[in-house]
């Protein structure tokens, strides 16, 4: 949140007396006015008082005055918690390490990120050669004097020669693409823009593939749905105005199409999408004849019925994971040049799920996720022979890239109770040496992960995640906990390291994680199991994972807590109108809060693959059922509930956020508080600079501290300065 505000703010701010530990602040909440907008849906009288509250708050003097109104009362709440100012304390000693990117291999040059530990940005590097002197190329810090303008993705030519990089300023999903000159470091005039959900790829040194939009109409950029992407080639040198068309579908506005380029650039391939579904149409354009033919999209999967995931290419051959005929994922590969080209199966579906696949070198290198975990793999380029990549513990893995003839191959490996480690692998050796280690500043064997499994409702067995104290664990003691769930749009939620969870840890707290049907932890029928009509099973396991734990003695049964963004906002807003008895607290972050309008703003026309249609009659009554805005309970007794959005969040917009919030305060709903953290300048999460982050994690864990009698006491640190590494992980 913005700690420079208007003078009244800052009036408000200084003049607060700070509240006691224990005693409850005077909350007056903002006049939200009530509009008498009501429609009739299928039957069904639907009001909808707050719609004046989805105005952009840029162009909405009324929205930007609540909001300004809003951020005040939570300010003077949070400038009150005793234990804020230490959490942000010990966050921001988590979070002050040095920590890398995998590096990526070019002509001989290896780019990679760095964060000295607490910079709002990671700045990219380059060096020749492994042992070669580190060379600052970006550094994103220098771009926006809030530190709110990040390098997104990025991407070396073949040769190392120029960087392709996307910036996002402010945390928006529109994407400003530019390159650099690697040899002298200068930038090059040319810039793209409107890019947005796209992938970077060069084609030789000549030029890159990217996706964008239109412009959209004044006025409409973060809140306009988006219609009619397209690829397009942009030859280094010229004006965006010049680039060439690649691949559209003028006839089908509502799909969307990215590229990619084989490794030995002969060929390029289209991937189109018609929502957030992995189910995919694939287009080949062989580059090697681009003089003759132009961009020609040659058919190679139709249908929109499964995911296609391009491994590699070498000539006119192509590797893929999918899950066609393999609802856990197979490895398939095709020769274009047989005259009835035919897809066969190389590696063949499994009981885990394999998540990606790679060739470096003249080996396959497979990465499987087993219960939420990962394992990996390194198989013969025919898939019959192999080994197996030992990783310690239960964490997850990522990385494994590279291109045919790559000696080496680059992973990461983190977990709850450590940050990622960088590991360099020898094809042929097997042997895996550290690249870039971090040294933290604790013991990471003092923190316990564990994976318990629980049952749901309808019996179907849940896999969850617990991290506490070693010494809370032994003693088997009751303390307040923080369960976290997302369930949806087929992600998979996997051990990964937080700062803000180490000192809510840290604090004495315990975590949890429940891997809810919805994600894509076990595959297409998990999915499936949590999504459309079938969405309330993914509420229910929520649920049934609370219930847990209290019922096995891991929280107290007045201190757990639930926390969920985005997809996993909607979780929380949902589970605390259908259960607020069984939480002490809540955080809904940049959720999707009203099902009945989610589809009428940017990208949100394509969560309907995951949601349903609210225009359909079957769908409409499933969303009406458990829509968080529309199902607020009036009279029941609410958890603390803590909303945060962002003001230029337009992946999420904020006016979700907002009505809904605006909806719990007018309701009678205890005394409990019902409070939104509306950050500037932050978008819907991605790129956020580290004061901002310190900022909100401290605001968030000293709220629900509060609310679930976590004590933090002022000597607690558990850290003695020790330096030691983490253990590895996958």
């Amino acid at each position: 949140m913005c700690r420079v505000r208007a003078l009244v703010v800052g009036l408000l701010l200084s003049s607060a007396a700070p509240i006691l530990a224990g005693t409850m602040p005077d909350l007056t909440y903002p006049e939200a006015r009530r509009e008498q907008i009501v429609e009739t849906q299928f039957g069904e009288v639907i009001a909808d008082p707050y719609r004046w509250l989805e105005g952009d708050v840029r162009h909405s003097p009324e929205v930007a005055e609540w909001v300004r109104e809003e951020n005040a009362v939570t300010e003077r709440y949070m400038a009150g918690l005793p234990q804020r100012e230490r959490f942000a304390e010990r966050i921001r000693h988590f979070m002050d390490y040095e920590r890398f990117g995998l590096p990526v291999k070019a002509g001989g040059n290896y780019f990679y990120t760095r964060n000295a530990g607490l910079q709002n940005q990671a700045q990219l590097f380059v060096r020749k050669g492994l042992s070669g002197e580190p060379r600052l190329l970006l550094d994103p810090n220098a771009w926006a004097a809030d530190g709110a303008t990040a390098l997104d993705a990025w991407e070396p030519s073949h040769k190392g020669n120029f960087l392709l990089y996307s910036v996002q300023d402010g945390g928006t999903d529109w994407r400003i693409l530019r390159i650099l000159d690697v040899k002298s470091g200068k930038p090059l005039a040319d810039e793209i823009r409107w890019a947005k959900f796209t992938g970077l790829a060069w084609v030789g040194e000549e030029g890159f593939l990217y996706s964008r939009f239109p412009a959209p109409e004044e006025g409409t950029a973060f809140q306009g749905r988006n219609f009619d992407q397209a690829v397009y080639f942009h030859r280094i040198g010229t004006s965006q105005s010049q680039d060439e068309l690649v691949y559209s579908t003028p006839d089908h506005p509502e799909y969307g199409h990215t590229a990619d380029v084989t490794h030995d650039g002969r060929l390029a391939v289209v991937t189109s999408h018609v929502g957030t579904d992995a189910r995919y149409e694939v287009r080949v354009i062989d580059l090697a004849r681009r003089k003759r033919e132009g961009w020609k999209a040659v058919p190679l999967v139709t249908g929109f019925t499964d995911d296609w995931k391009l491994v590699e290419g070498s000539g006119r051959r192509l590797w893929y994971v999918t899950n066609w005929e393999a609802p856990r994922y197979r490895l398939v590969a095709i020769d274009l040049d047989t005259p009835r080209p035919a897809w066969t199966q190389v590696v063949s579906e499994r009981q885990d799920i394999l998540e990606r696949a790679g060739i470096v070198g003249d080996r396959l290198v497979l990465n499987y996720m087993r219960d939420a975990a990962s394992h990996a793999e390194i198989l013969s380029l025919d898939g019959k022979t192999g080994r197996t990549i030992s990783l310690a513990g239960i964490g997850t893995a990522s990385g494994f890239r590279g291109r045919p003839g790559d000696p080496e191959t680059f992973y990461a490996f983190t977990s709850f109770n450590c940050p990622a480690s960088i590991y360099r692998m020898d094809l042929a050796t097997g042997a895996t040496t550290p690249f870039a280690t971090p040294k933290i500043c604790y013991d990471a064997k003092d923190y316990a992960v564990e994976q318990r499994f629980y049952v749901s409702k309808d019996g179907t067995r849940v896999p969850m995640f617990i991290v506490r104290k070693q010494a809370i664990a032994r003693a088997d003691k009751a303390v307040p906990t923080l369960l976290y769930g997302y369930g949806g749009f087929d992600v998979s939620l996997t051990p990964g390291f937080s700062a803000v969870r180490m000192a809510w840890l840290e604090a004495g707290g315990a975590f949890a994680l429940a891997n809810l049907r919805g994600g894509g932890e076990y595959g297409r029928e998990w999915h499936d199991a949590g999504r459309g009509r079938n969405k309330q099973n993914v509420f229910d396991d929520f649920i049934a994972a609370g219930e847990f734990l209290k019922k096995e003695g891991i929280t107290t049964n007045d201190g757990l807590a639930i926390q969920g963004g985005s997809n996993g906002g909607l979780l929380v807003g949902a589970v605390v109108n259908q259960r607020p008895d069984l939480f002490a607290a809540a955080v809904a972050q940049v959720g999707v809060m009203d099902m009945l309008r989610f589809d009428r703003f940017t990208a949100g026309r394509y969560w309907v693959d995951d949601y349903g249609h609210p225009d359909r009659e079957a769908d409409f009554k499933v969303l009406r059922a458990y829509s968080p805005y529309h199902n607020i309970r009036e009279g029941a007794d609410y958890p603390a509930i803590l909303v945060t959005t962002a003001d230029t969040d337009d992946r999420v917009v904020p006016g979700h956020s907002f009505k809904y919030t605006a909806a719990l305060q007018h309701a009678e709903l205890g005394d409990k508080p019902r409070l939104i953290r509306i950050e500037t300048r932050a978008g819907h999460g991605s790129g956020k600079p580290t004061d901002k982050a310190i900022e909100e994690g401290a605001d968030i864990l000293a709220f629900v501290a509060r609310w679930t009698g976590l004590e933090l006491a002022q000597g607690t640190s558990g850290a003695q300065n020790r330096e030691e590494a983490p253990v590895e992980r996958p």
